[in-house]
């Protein structure tokens, strides 16, 4: 069994959620009409999309296994080997969870609130649970960047797109 090459925790745990995700949407997309190549269902799409993204995420896996390391520049001095220059041996020590954590709980607040708040302030609390994914962002910046993007949703889904979507949910009064 080939190890994980030095430097490609990156790559592992991308495929891997490209893979998760991509079942997901291809599981989903079984629940409407396929159709056919000619005559396309609603879920033709999403299913072909979904299996392409796990497609996607298997090579990802495969190269963090089996991709070679990039050739040094052939001018370029060796580096000496020091210990802070060395890759960490744990498999997910140089991961960074901030991001991770937090564009994730944004996608799930969204998820999980869009019917109850509505889709104004399920997206502007989602952009605002985003922006923790990097320190040292300005709020006032943020707070510009979520009003931005909630009017833009408005007008592409609401307005553009005609989406039957409610802009204030229940838990609103909406």
């Amino acid at each position: 069994m080939r190890t994980l090459r030095p430097g490609s925790t990156g790559d592992l745990v991308a495929g891997l959620i490209f893979v998760v995700l991509g079942v997901a949407f291809a599981v989903g997309a079984l629940g409407y009409e396929l159709g056919d190549l000619l005559d396309m269902g609603p879920g033709y799409l999403p299913l072909a999309l979904g299996l392409l993204l796990a497609l996607l995420g298997v090579a990802c896996v495969v190269k963090a296994y089996v991709a070679p390391d990039a050739p040094d520049a052939p001018d370029a001095p060796a580096p000496a080997a020091d210990a802070a220059d060395q890759p960490d041996p744990r498999p997910l020590a140089g991961l960074e969870w901030r991001p991770i954590v937090a564009i994730s709980g944004a996608i799930v607040f969204f998820a999980l609130t869009v019917d109850g708040l509505g889709v104004l302030p399920a997206t502007f609390g989602a952009v605002l649970l985003a922006a923790l994914a990097r320190e040292g962002v300005s709020w006032r910046r943020t707070l510009v960047i979520a009003v931005g993007l909630t009017a833009l949703c408005w007008v592409v889904f609401v307005l553009a797109l005609q989406l039957r979507l409610p802009l204030f949910g229940d838990w609103l009064g909406g």
